[in-house]
């Protein structure tokens, strides 16, 4: 009997399966600059003003050299419809933001916060984290000073450097999403 090619539907994608992994890199001569290579697939991509850093700190401005997974996509259901994705999926509220103080004992992680309160809010007036991949940078352990709030986010319109994420358009974004799943790996170096 032959094999058949067989294809997966998981949170509302068709077609093939998540890629095993996509690299990031420098591109040659702009260490605020790279790209992203998924599978057939080759984006421009903004990195930290800080370049790809080895031994990253919070407030460095790098972004991290490593390997991570992507843990959920985060959108904004207010302006977009849900992306297909293999990722987990949750909606950008109001109150949501990141903690990126390493005194507080919610370090790196989603927190809720009121007006005037801080913390990196993940509903901006601008489109910058209108998809957010969180990936598991510094999570396990979490680790104080090591760096907060590593994304993959939509990118500025002068392909600016970013804070330590990785950037990128809205039509790259949605590829990507349409390709990559809990397992994939994302290798940064």
């Amino acid at each position: 009997m032959k094999n058949k090619a067989v294809s997966v539907t998981y949170g509302g994608n068709r077609g093939p399966g998540p890629l095993s992994a996509i690299h990031v890199k420098a591109a040659a001569g702009n260490p605020r600059r790279g790209w992203l290579t998924a599978g057939h697939l080759t984006i421009p991509v903004a990195l930290g003003r800080g370049g790809i850093l080895a031994n990253k700190r919070e407030g460095d401005g790098g972004t991290p050299r490593g390997c991570f997974r992507p843990r959920q996509l985060w959108w904004r259901g207010d302006r977009h419809s849900r992306p297909q994705t293999f990722l987990p999926a949750r909606t950008i509220g109001e109150t949501d933001a990141w903690c990126e103080d390493p005194g507080d004992r919610h370090y790196n992680t989603w927190i809720r916060r009121g007006q005037g309160e801080g913390g990196d809010r993940l509903k901006r007036a601008d489109h910058l984290y209108d998809f957010i991949i969180e990936i598991d940078h510094n999570t396990r352990p979490r680790i104080a000073g090591r760096g907060s709030a590593v994304f993959l986010h939509l990118a500025r319109d002068n392909f600016g450097p970013t804070a330590g994420c990785v950037s990128m358009t809205k039509a790259a974004m949605l590829q990507l999403l349409r390709r990559i799943g809990p397992r994939t790996r994302i290798i940064i170096g």
